[in-house]
């Protein structure tokens, strides 16, 4: 008998616009000891499916409309809110996807540990925190007599995910449901923790259910996998069966848009254009503190036309030399040479000049867009700014971006929220594209996207790269999507250069521990290859 058996289950939400399906008469189970994974795009409804099985969808717009969720015999859905608060966090725990946004910042990890506990089985909160002591450290958090007292900001985003996945573990639930717990993590962390779930649920002898947008991520670890697609199951079987014999063309899509192959580069010499020469950025320099050397005498060249990769892990410098070559940041010493050009000595027009040849797309188009600019004031604020267009023909430029970015016209006046997350990224690369710059910094425009709309992102800068004569620096923790895209990489661990060469050369001949590393961190290797 299975420990979950989801039958004909629905859910709708009314909005103004009218009825929407969420999920429509979907059915699947979960048995002890196997991991169940739920893949889709965002939209599909996998989410919503797993969310109204323990009442947390708002009621209304949502409704469940009709099915069953028999849960060791039990129907959660005919569950009253009591009965289901009984169920939750001690029979069916949840791994949310950010855990910085579901932990308490007013709490201590220790107090957020406990109060499960002491809420569902009455423990002593003595024992609660010896117990909560000793999950600490079965999830791998460094030394958890002291850090039990810390608050969640004085964690890296993969250590708040393992306290979330203690949270979920410390009534020894039957059932795990993990939503997207991933997503936002570097690919050596993303793999630590798919194992350390992997590894617990055998333990344990729980069931999982594993909600992903990306199949890659679910290919080591899941026993069944279930295909969704607009509220439907479209395609379902084992590991084996979905990856080597996938049948529907919702799955096949979905296969086909995990980064893989090498681009390939024109062998042709480039004529150099940014040379960065014993860079140094350096933060928190003080009489009694010791400086973070984010990034720490880095030389290296880009040549003109060239897209090159820069992959690291968080806090690995990244980020931090492409804001220096901008001068976002400032520069504690080195050189950055812009087409002969210092860029670290500029100052007021000059720089201002200078940044109309290169610009940046940031990873969170979100955050960056501001929400009380149309996409018509957006774009055509930088073609007013730098002269390139003026008032009677700002309109005519501001339609050549949408069309270059494959935006419709008629979504020109919208605003940010409008939008999808790729839809978004379109719009922030238009903008980055409208002072028509010789060069641009991308820093991880891909990463929060599902795998269909990243892979859709990739081609298109691929293609303005081409069209626009565009030199990039293309920054991402995920070596498979550079692979993709860059025709040279160079590899940075704790603010210094580890290693660098041609995709060809690093991932099929890597030097430094560190680049395999890495490479063995890319999820799906095991199945894809």
């Amino acid at each position: 008998m299975s420990l979950l058996e989801v039958n004909n289950l629905r859910v709708n939400f009314t909005t103004r616009m009218g009825v929407n399906k969420a999920v429509d008469d979907i059915s699947f189970s979960v048995e002890s000891g196997k991991i169940t994974a739920i893949i889709g795009e965002s939209g599909s409804g996998k989410s919503v499916a797993c969310y109204s099985l323990l009442g947390l969808i708002p009621q209304p717009p949502g409704s469940i409309e009709g099915g069953t969720a028999l849960f060791e015999g039990s129907d959660l859905l005919q569950m009253s809110e009591r009965e289901l608060r009984a169920v939750r966090g001690r029979d069916i725990a949840m791994i949310f996807q950010d855990p910085m946004t579901c932990l308490n910042p007013h709490m201590t990890i220790g107090q957020q540990l406990i109060e499960p506990l002491v809420y569902h089985k009455k423990v002593p909160t003595a024992d609660a925190r010896a117990r909560a002591v000793e999950l600490l450290e079965e999830v791998g958090i460094r030394d958890p007599q002291s850090t039990i007292d810390d608050y969640p900001h004085q964690f890296s985003g993969g250590m708040r995910q393992r306290v979330m996945i203690a949270m979920a573990l410390i009534n020894e639930p039957k059932l795990l449901i993990a939503d997207e717990p991933t997503t936002a993590l570097d690919v050596t962390i993303q793999a630590q923790i798919l194992k350390l779930i992997a590894n617990l649920q055998s333990k344990r002898d729980i069931g999982v259910i594993f909600i992903s947008h990306d199949l890659a991520v679910v290919a080591d670890i899941a026993d069944e996998i279930v295909v969704m697609q607009n509220g439907v199951i479209v395609e379902r079987g084992n590991r084996e069966g979905i990856f080597h014999n996938a049948r529907h063309p919702y799955t096949q899509k979905l296969l086909s848009a995990i980064p893989s192959g090498t681009k390939q580069t024109n062998e042709e010499d480039r004529d150099p254009f940014i040379a960065v020469r014993n860079l140094c950025t350096w933060f928190g320099q003080g009489k009694n503190n010791p400086p973070n050397k984010a990034v720490n005498n880095v030389s290296f060249n880009i040549e003109r036309g060239e897209v090159l990769g820069l992959v690291g892990e968080s806090g690995s410098g990244k980020s931090t030399i492409g804001r220096s070559l901008l001068r976002l940041v400032q520069v504690t010493s080195g050189s950055v040479a812009f087409d002969d050009t210092d860029v670290t000595a500029l100052q007021g027009r000059d720089l201002k000049n200078m940044r109309r040849r290169m610009q940046m797309i940031f990873q969170d188009p979100y955050a960056s867009l501001n929400p009380r600019m149309s996409v018509y004031d957006t774009l055509a604020e930088p073609l007013l700014l730098h002269g390139i267009e003026n008032k009677a023909s700002v309109e005519q430029g501001v339609l050549k971006l949408m069309d270059d970015v494959g935006l419709a016209r008629g979504f020109v006046r919208k605003y940010p929220h409008e939008f999808s997350g790729g839809q978004r990224q379109r719009i922030a690369i238009g903008r980055a594209l409208a002072t028509r710059p010789e060069f641009i910094v991308a820093d991880e425009p891909v990463s929060a996207l599902d795998v269909t709309i990243q892979a859709q992102i990739l081609d298109l800068m691929h293609d303005l790269g081409e069209e626009y004569g565009l030199t990039m620096l293309f920054v991402s923790h995920d070596l498979a999507v550079v692979r993709h895209i860059a025709d040279r990489i160079i590899v940075l661990y704790k603010g210094e250069i580890v290693e660098q060469g041609s995709p060809d050369e690093l991932f099929n001949r890597p030097q430094e521990d560190y680049t395999q590393r890495l490479l063995e961190s890319i999820p799906g290797r095991t199945v894809l290859v």
